[in-house]
């Protein structure tokens, strides 16, 4: 049957809850969020003159929920106009309008008691066919659905969310033995597709997948530090990027998430497992005590770390497990932590450490680790089916970039078991069997296709249809043409892919040359073009370095000829004759931002922190950012409305003065960074399959380039005005003299120069005033200043 999901409800509205809600408005999905009823007023309600049966009493608690969505940061909602779709009730007086739902979540307190009763309840209510689900953490979801009716028994599962629900990428689904396997499907396809999630089966165990395992690996590393003598800070310095985990690492982590709710989540499994399994479900006594005392992390202002705030500044202290005292944070230092830096990627990085046997760093990583690749094992077949489960579960439910197969892979199968088998490890007899048949890998890959082992053989793994995965396609048909800084790819049904892969996909003259090369080969050969990668961020601006170090040498003549170089190769994509859609996610600032701005069309995925931010490195935009984010707004006016032309040379001075970062595509959209002719793609790993489809939609309406024209600008008078509000902001001390000048430079430029108001210019006129008012900044002593700083330290210096 074709199944859709129009409109949802959620029963419970704590964190989770309303976190979930939010991503349903955030997907365009009208929920309506339910909670109990009050037992008590609250003094500002006795003084109101209110009783517990007035509405405004009785949705209390789901509507301060609500508001307190926008109070959160990050924030859970990709714009706050998404709050409108969130509508409230109490689940006494409005459970009959879950025969609205198509879809029903509950999301109450872990309790299975609890749960079984609000479920009898939503039994009375719900409509047939509607999919009713649990975001349990890891109760049974087969002992929920005792006493239901065979409809909703059938169309009952597990949905569990990771928190925060916008951000975290992992969707676990765990079915009954009586959920119907179209609804199963469904809710799998729905939650890619739809929600944007990363979704895997789990089977109904303590914790499933990601929380059982991850639990256990953070206990482990407890374990190691307690009984190795290594210190909390130690620990997190190798166990975060060094390995492929995220910078939060191990105790960063755990304050982040809360420790009461880490020990819930860990007692959960140490109640349901026997033998050496419940051993490690059970925290040290230090952690019981850090519980006792309030010291929960972040949420309580201290936890495993402590920040201390003294007439120098502040310091991040860490807690010392013996004494529960706060101490200078340490960091592990070794030849193996020195060696693992020198290397590329996470795989070598781990590698490396592992290898340094007798390194107070290398032990450490091997002996957190390798209980993990065994427990794992050990749990295959019981809390999933396949080993790619695990892996996707672990990358998406904990920010892992490397799964424990993949990792078991990365340092070796057999010379790791040789090695637990020395050390007195048991070794799983599937494992055994592997490689005692020859077999030395997880994972093998052939020509771009997958394979994984399962059952004895290699299995090939299926993908969605709509990921396009570039390292697995260059794999199968080579690259068109390639430099060091980005490659052309065939992307399939005449499209062509631009991918950068410089560092930090900075761009530089490479990008630039390739750029051109691309706009020339598509125009002959294919029907249009695709600007998009899969690195970290999509483009964190220029090759900021080279500019400096140019700058610094007083070549400006290289790098006026770079900066115009930069905006031709811009112009030639706004003006080819094929389509050009930019797919950018992440990190898209400055440069990145200037890239995607002239393109026919962008195609962003949803998490798109978009903005022109030079200001904040002193300069302005010099690619053409600065005339086409100002183009764009013109454009975003409807037919028939006034322009206010100083009005929007106005919006457009203030977003790149500011640095303005759009925190989501959706709020991109709004602040005009985007425009009609953009979309958006909720799921970041369809991004480029969404601006392929795109292209060729573009292709097929018969594309034309736009025609090139003159436009208005507000001249000396609007010049005028833009500058008298950034003096307004250096007198109330919001702007340094520094700031000013950048400013005046950016209002002349966006206003056209000394020229009369609602003058007509074309676009090189502006280019020119571009490029000669970046100039003029990057000589500046005080932009360099800035520039080493961010080079540096990674962040905008105010001087």
């Amino acid at each position: 049957m074709n199944r859709s999901i129009k409109r949802a409800a959620v029963l419970g509205s704590g964190v989770m809850g309303a976190g979930i809600a939010a991503h349903l408005a955030n997907v365009g999905i009208p929920t309506i969020m339910l909670d109990i009823v009050p037992k008590e007023l609250t003094d500002k309600e006795k003084k109101q003159g209110l009783t517990l049966e007035d509405s405004i009493v009785r949705n209390r608690i789901s509507e301060s929920s609500k508001k307190g969505l926008l109070k959160q940061k990050p924030s859970p909602l990709t714009s706050k106009n998404n709050l409108d779709l969130i509508e409230t009730g109490n689940m006494e007086d409005d459970m009959h309008r879950l025969e609205e739902a198509d879809w029903i979540i509950e999301v109450v307190v872990e309790r299975l008691d609890i749960k079984q009763k609000v479920f009898e309840s939503v039994d009375q209510y719900r409509k047939a066919g509607s999919i009713v689900s649990s975001n349990t953490s890891g109760i049974s979801v087969e002992n929920m659905k005792d006493g239901r009716s065979e409809d909703f028994r059938k169309h009952f599962l597990g949905t569990h969310f990771f928190n925060p629900p916008r951000y975290l990428k992992l969707l676990e689904i765990i079915p009954t033995a009586d959920t119907d396997k179209g609804v199963l499907q469904f809710m799998k396809q729905f939650g890619e597709n739809v929600l944007g999630k990363g979704v895997v089966e789990a089977k109904d165990t303590p914790n499933f997948i990601a929380n059982r395992i991850g639990t256990y690996g953070l206990l482990v590393t407890v374990r190691e530090m307690v009984q190795g003598g290594y210190s909390v800070g130690e620990v997190d310095s190798v166990t975060g990027p060094m390995i492929g985990r995220p910078k939060s690492a191990t105790f960063r982590t755990l304050d982040v998430v809360g420790l009461d709710t880490f020990l819930h989540v860990a007692k959960n499994v140490y109640d349901q497992v026997e033998g050496e399994e419940q051993q490690v479900f059970d925290p040290p006594a230090f952690m019981k005590t850090m519980q006792e005392k309030g010291w929960l992390g972040s949420k309580t202002g201290q936890g495993f770390f402590f920040k201390q705030r003294g007439s120098q500044g502040s310091s991040i202290l860490e807690i010392n497990p013996e004494t529960l005292e706060y101490e200078e944070r340490k960091k592990l230092k070794t030849k193996a932590t020195e060696a693992a830096k020198q290397e590329k990627g996470s795989k070598r990085k781990l590698k490396t450490l592992i290898s340094a046997k007798g390194d107070r760093a290398g032990d450490l990583i091997w002996n957190i680790v390798q209980p993990v690749l065994v427990y794992a094992a050990e749990l295959t077949g019981e809390i999933a089916d396949d080993i790619p489960s695990i892996d996707d579960a672990m990358k998406w439910g904990f920010g892992w970039e490397i799964g424990p197969f993949e990792m078991w892979d990365a340092i070796g199968l057999k010379e790791s078991v040789t090695r637990m088998k020395e050390e007195g490890h048991t070794i799983p007899g599937w494992i055994e069997d592997m490689i005692s048949n020859g077999h030395d890998s997880f994972y093998q890959q052939e020509n771009g296709t997958v394979y994984y082992y399962h059952n004895g053989e290699y299995v090939q793994r299926s993908f969605n249809e709509k990921e396009i995965h570039l390292g697995r396609l260059k794999e199968q048909k080579g690259v068109i043409k390639k430099n060091k800084g980005a490659s052309l790819i065939d992307i399939g049904d005449g499209v062509a892919l631009l991918e950068f892969h410089s560092q930090n996909n900075a761009i530089g003259v490479d990008i630039m040359q390739m750029v051109e090369y691309a706009i020339e080969e598509v125009q002959h050969n294919y029907e249009g073009l695709v600007i998009g990668n899969q690195a970290k961020n999509f483009c964190v601006g220029a090759n900021l370095a080279m500019i400096l170090m140019e700058a610094q040498d007083y070549n400006f003549v290289e790098i006026d000829m770079v900066i115009k170089k930069f905006q031709q190769a811009m112009m030639k994509i706004k003006y080819s004759e094929k389509p050009v859609v930019a797919a950018p996610f992440g990190m898209t600032l400055g440069g990145g931002a200037e890239i995607i701005l002239p393109s026919s069309a962008i195609q962003a995925s949803s998490e798109s922190y978009i903005g022109l931010v030079e200001a904040g490195v002193g300069l302005i935009p010099g690619g053409g950012g600065n005339k086409e984010l100002y183009l764009k707004h013109l454009r975003n006016i409807p037919k028939g409305v006034d322009i206010d032309l100083q009005k929007v040379a106005n919006d457009v001075f203030q977003k790149i003065a500011t640095a303005q970062v759009s925190t989501s595509a959706e709020e991109a959209k709004e602040s005009g960074f985007l425009d009609q002719m953009d979309a958006i793609s909720v799921n970041g790993d369809h991004v480029i399959h969404d601006a392929k489809q795109k292209v060729l939609g573009l292709a097929r309406a018969g594309y034309q380039p736009p025609k090139r024209t003159t436009f208005p600008v507000v001249g000396e008078a609007g010049y005028a005005t833009m500058l008298l509000g950034a003096k307004t902001m250096g007198f109330g001390g919001y702007a340094s003299d520094h700031d000013i000048k950048i400013a005046q430079k950016l209002a002349f430029v966006l206003a056209g120069g000394n020229i009369p108001q609602h003058s007509y210019v074309d676009e090189d006129y502006l280019l020119d005033l571009e490029r000669e008012a970046f100039l003029s900044l990057v000589g500046e002593p005080k932009t360099q200043q800035r520039m080493q700083h961010m080079l540096m330290k990674g962040k905008p210096l105010r001087n």
